[in-house]
């Protein structure tokens, strides 16, 4: 028999033991899933006009600094403030040299790809991926020493070897090198027939979906977005899939015949009732969609994609306007 003083050591150990557990559980410590998956630092988040604030994001897994750059239209003067909002410590150009791994540029756009060169001078070696049509363009038409010093492997000679030419295929994983992470490619239509790349990256098992501009399949007459929201549907509906980047660029009132290869509003709503269709109604609920590109024209547009935005937003999905140097996490 056990005597009331076992008796009692032992409730008392049981009760020591839950309150562990209970704090465990509540602090994210036994709950992976409380923990974020990555990090970004928006270095720019606008499309056009604004060439201090271009699309461009630093990612990386949460506890990690090694950081790929989804697109680079901006870089050092994001990169400077983010330093002045204590998001890095030190100066740019070393944040630029040391933490950016490599560059994953969706289309040649030089909103895109304005920051990529105009630091080449001072960056350090390191891979730019692309798929083939857009890495012929960085070769062909940026440097070629006619428009810039060639800091790349390949092209105009003599090749000055910083930068090495990583060309993806379309839904192959592919490791992206210095980092733990790695990326899908999947092809977009961006004012058909130009292209552009949507990038599925991965954490372990966590995911990060960053789409360059698109426009929507009905306009565009193509179902590659179609076929990108069955690949990550899955991804969703486990609970994968932490967030998705995606563009919205004009308002409902832009002209279909003036969206060049763009979202709007509506357009947008039309694309995630889409994907719903395939992960359920329920899974999409509050589903973090972080919109990108959104151009800074005239007559309050900005403010009117927004308010559109809310106001179409009958999925609840969680909507997320990025700024300049301001963290996010997933």
């Amino acid at each position: 028999m056990v005597n009331n003083k076992t008796s009692h050591l032992m409730n008392y150990v049981r009760v020591v033991l839950l309150i562990v557990l209970l704090s465990f559980s509540k602090s994210g410590i036994s709950q992976n899933n409380s923990q974020p998956a990555f990090k970004i630092i928006p270095l720019g988040v606008k499309g056009g006009s604004d060439e201090s604030n271009l699309s461009s994001y630093m990612v990386a897994p949460f506890h990690s600094d090694n950081y790929i750059c989804l697109d680079a239209g901006t870089l050092y003067f994001g990169i400077r403030q983010a330093i002045n909002k204590k998001i890095f410590s030190g100066n740019a150009a070393s944040i630029l040299r040391n933490n950016v791994k490599g560059y994953l540029i969706s289309h040649p756009h030089l909103d895109h790809v304005a920051g990529l060169i105009i630091n080449s001078p001072d960056d350090s070696s390191k891979k730019i991926y692309g798929l083939q049509f857009c890495l012929d363009v960085i070769k062909s038409n940026y440097f070629t020493w006619k428009n810039w010093a060639n800091f790349s492997n390949e092209g105009d000679k003599p090749t000055l070897n910083k930068y090495q030419y990583a060309v993806l295929d379309t839904g192959k994983e592919t490791a992206i090198e210095n980092t733990e992470m790695t990326v899908q490619s999947f092809l977009l239509s961006h004012s058909n027939p130009y292209q552009s790349t949507a990038f599925l990256i991965r954490n372990n098992e966590n995911y990060l979906l960053y789409l360059g501009d698109t426009g929507a399949d009905e306009i565009e007459k193509s179902n590659k977005l179609f076929l990108l929201w069955q690949a990550v549907a899955l991804l969703i509906k486990a609970k994968k899939l932490k967030v998705i980047f995606i563009e919205t660029s004009f308002p409902d009132e832009q002209p279909s015949k003036q969206l060049f290869g763009h979202l709007t509003p509506t357009l947008l709503m039309n694309e995630m009732s889409t994907l719903s269709k395939l992960t359920g109604v329920d899974a999409m609920k509050d589903f973090p969609i972080v919109i990108t590109h959104i151009k800074p024209l005239a007559n309050d547009a900005e403010e009117k994609i927004k308010t559109e935005l809310i106001k179409e937003n009958l999925l609840n999905l969680r909507l997320v306007f990025p700024k300049q140097a301001e963290k996010l996490e997933f």
